[in-house]
């Protein structure tokens, strides 16, 4: 999301119809946030966003928040 516009730039969810858990057949809730971040950092990327900030919203970074954050980190985004 850009705070200065309030618009969001790219965004990922695991209720989408496409598989997010890219190579797993595992429904694991830290394997579908791995899944949901590599989707948001291509999203990112493809838009031409290469770095972005993690706004973890209070949550411990551990767990799903962590697995979401690697995800996107393996997509290639950079917080």
């Amino acid at each position: 999301m850009d705070d200065n516009s309030g618009r969001v730039l790219a965004a990922a969810s695991s209720l989408e119809k496409i598989n997010v858990v890219t190579g797993s057949s595992s429904h694991r809730k830290v394997d579908i946030a791995k899944g949901v971040g590599e989707r948001i950092g291509q999203r990112a990327l493809e838009k031409g966003i290469s770095s972005a900030v993690f706004d973890r919203g209070g949550y411990k970074f551990h767990g799903r928040v962590a697995a979401l954050a690697d995800g996107a980190r393996q997509a290639g985004l950079k917080f």
